[in-house]
């Protein structure tokens, strides 16, 4: 018998015209940033000297949708979207599994992951209000790849601060930056005086996200024709990434299904808000069970305490209420770059406070090695931060398959995996290390020392 491969996309007409707001959809208010040294919630005068006005905006707005500026609907279709919901019929016969197994593409977009959604949008805002330079970190270099894609799209410059270990594990993600005219550096760097004090302190020290934010603030206050951009954490970011959950409602309908699963890995939490939380503020989907996915290795959802904490390494940021390892917390040095960061987005703390979001956490190992059981089935490469989803999809089939139910489960594929091969040798050399966390009694130490 034929099987259809059933990949569903949308008419480019049909791409969001709105973003999707959390906000007005949690349970309680979202508990607001807090100036460090007053302990009061932070002006936002403060933070639109750091970020595009509009963005400040965004992040305290209670609408439940936000207007998308057709000029960043026009790039958005330029540069991919709609992405393809693309059926997992490979995976789900490798599998011998009832349930259905959906993946949205977001690995389909010219930088290769989801990361464009919301860099275009910081970008034409700041563009818009006269700046020339934005200024930014990068983890795993998704992020730093679609600054530098949207700022030459926009004519801005751009400054990466890539944390060194990724840098090192994923040069070629590098040259992607330049090649699209931005500036990288190894962070941590000796561009400021905070990465310089770091490596005088540990000169071999593989850098953190937090550490990587640090430098991108502290450039920025001392360069007037700069703003800060961010990847994930903050609302606004959230906010632009939801396109992708929009574009995967109208997608399932079209298929006819139903989602008792949506899932996503976890860093700072971009990609999973962005195809959760338009299904999380639509009450036909109040069964659907909503489950992110982090390293065993930077366990902040499983162990982190709901807390205020600095977003980054220096302490230069607001406070903000989130599930947090403590910002001198410094991960293993992982694979899954993206998902090194020591807290999760506040809006995602508050939801999986509620008890709406699932957490779990896998160990590198069995993470790659479910990447190349999709790889074989499906023909593609999948980034390690998206092996986690992978890898708790496969679970979830797996459970649907001894509870004999046909199951329908979604997974965000966050981004491709091209520029890391070395992590994919590694593992069928057998020389990739398992890496856990320091242990919770360790972990909530440094976390009272950084309080």
């Amino acid at each position: 018998m034929t099987r259809k491969v059933s990949r569903v996309l949308l008419d480019l007409d049909e791409v969001p015209k709105n973003y999707v707001n959390i906000l007005p959809h949690l349970k309680e208010p979202l508990a607001p940033p807090l100036n460090p040294g007053t302990r009061e919630p932070i002006d936002p005068d403060a933070l639109m000297a750091i970020f595009a006005v509009e963005c400040v905006k965004q992040e305290m707005t209670m609408e439940k949708t936000v207007p998308i500026p057709d000029e960043v609907r026009e790039a958005y279709m330029r540069y991919g979207r709609p992405t393809p919901l693309q059926r997992a019929l490979g995976l789900e016969d490798a599998l011998n599994t009832p349930a259905r197994i959906y993946y949205k593409r977001e690995d389909a977009s010219p930088t290769g992951s989801h990361k464009l959604n919301t860099a275009i949008a910081q970008a034409y805002y700041a563009r818009n209000e006269g700046v020339t330079r934005l200024a930014t970190e990068t983890g795993a270099g998704q992020w730093g790849s679609a600054v530098a894609l949207s700022c030459a799209h926009f004519g801005l410059k751009a400054m990466v601060y890539m944390v060194r270990v990724s840098l090192e594990q994923k040069g070629y993600r590098g040259t992607m930056m330049r090649s699209y005219g931005a500036e990288i550096v190894p962070s941590p760097s000796d561009r400021t005086e905070f990465g310089k004090r770091i490596k005088a302190e540990r000169p071999d020290h593989p850098g953190t996200l937090g550490i990587a934010i640090s430098e991108a603030l502290e450039d920025t206050v001392n360069n007037e024709d700069t703003k800060y951009t961010i990847g994930s954490v903050l609302n606004h970011v959230l906010l632009h990434q939801s396109v992708i959950g929009q574009e995967t409602i109208v997608q399932l309908e079209k298929d006819d299904a139903m989602p008792d699963a949506i899932i996503g890995c976890v860093g700072g939490g971009s990609n999973f808000a962005g195809i959760a939380y338009p299904f999380m503020a639509d009450g036909r989907y109040a069964s659907t069970e909503f489950i992110g996915v982090e390293p065993t290795a930077c366990p902040s959802m499983t162990k982190g305490p709901y807390k205020y904490d600095f977003g980054d390494t220096a302490g230069m940021t607001p406070m903000i209420k989130m599930h947090s390892l403590g910002k001198d917390f410094t991960p293993p040095p992982i694979h899954a770059g993206g998902l090194r960061y020591h807290g999760v987005a506040p809006t995602i703390s508050a939801l999986l406070n509620e008890g709406r979001i699932r957490a779990i956490a896998y160990d590198q190992i069995p993470v790659l090695e479910s990447a190349l059981v999709f790889a074989k089935a499906e023909g593609v490469m999948p980034a390690p931060e998206s092996a986690h989803a992978i890898k708790a999809a496969i679970d979830a089939a797996r459970d649907a398959k001894k509870a004999g139910e046909e199951r329908i489960i979604v997974f965000n594929l966050s981004g491709h995996g091209h520029f890391d091969m070395g992590a994919y040798a590694a593992l069928m050399d057998g020389v990739l290390a398992t890496e856990a966390a320091t242990t919770v009694v360790e972990q909530e130490t440094k976390i009272e020392q950084s309080a």
